[in-house]
């Protein structure tokens, strides 16, 4: 842990003072040279820290920069999502949220309460299965064939009697949810709780949210689920129309 918050410190003197060299990092961290150099030749590995020339002082690297911008992207979809997710769940009267992926699971970025919600849980920032969720089906059928075969390749956990665990089958699905454009979950993660989810695509195509619509099983029934994927289809599409995606 000391190592990590060393390695913050050197990040934060950087940005504060916009280049400095070994000497002056050991100086502020309190440590020998020798320490100092290891931490900054971990950075520069990483892409966090760059050196101006051959012997010149550290600044900060362009991988902060990719990482700033994933942390803005989310942001940005959070911020811009959020009037969607209110008027979808006016018109439906339903719990609607934003969910992006993170490696193996799924994460709730935004959320609306619809007057018919019979629940006040907050999903946002609740980091959800991928095999057990609407959105996660979503988000998984739409990634790359080496992260669904990582993700069927494991353990995937039982949640209800409904959760589909077989690879094969999950597999099969995700082949539909890329034709049909949405994925559904019936009790798979909670007894009691449907959700339909369709997916929001960015300026270059890729589908980097899922936009789900979920309520207590008596009244988010299959026949009501296929009514409202279309209003909710309308509603990705103009989202990702403001995340610069032009459908063709």
């Amino acid at each position: 842990m000391q190592s990590v918050d060393r390695a913050v410190s050197v990040l934060e003197l950087l940005a504060r003072h916009g280049e400095a060299g070994i000497t002056e990092i050991a100086v502020e961290l309190g440590v020998h040279k020798s320490t100092a150099s290891r931490l900054v030749s971990v950075l520069v590995s990483r892409g966090l820290v760059e050196q101006l020339g051959e012997r010149g002082k550290y600044v900060i690297g362009f991988g902060v920069v990719r990482l700033a911008g994933a942390a803005t992207d989310r942001m940005d979809l959070s911020r811009l999502g959020r009037p969607f997710c209110e008027s979808l769940a006016g018109d439906l009267g339903e719990t609607v949220n934003i969910a992006v992926r993170d490696d193996d699971v799924a994460i709730n970025i935004s959320q609306a309460r619809g007057t018919a919600s019979v629940t006040a849980h907050n999903w946002v920032g609740q980091r959800t299965p991928l095999h057990a969720t609407s959105s996660g089906k979503v988000l998984l059928a739409h990634a790359p064939v080496d992260d669904q075969d990582v993700l069927l390749d494991g353990d995937l956990a039982q949640y209800t009697p409904r959760t589909v665990t077989d690879p094969a089958e999950l597999r099969g699905g995700f082949q539909l949810i890329v034709r049909d454009g949405y994925a559904t979950s019936y009790e798979e993660l909670e007894l009691g709780l449907n959700a339909a989810a369709v997916a929001v695509h960015r300026h270059d195509g890729e589908v980097v949210a899922a936009l789900s619509a979920s309520g207590p099983s008596y009244r988010f029934s299959r026949k009501r689920m296929r009514e409202v994927v279309g209003a909710m289809k309308v509603a990705a599409k103009e989202l990702s129309g403001q995340l610069g995606f032009l459908e063709e």
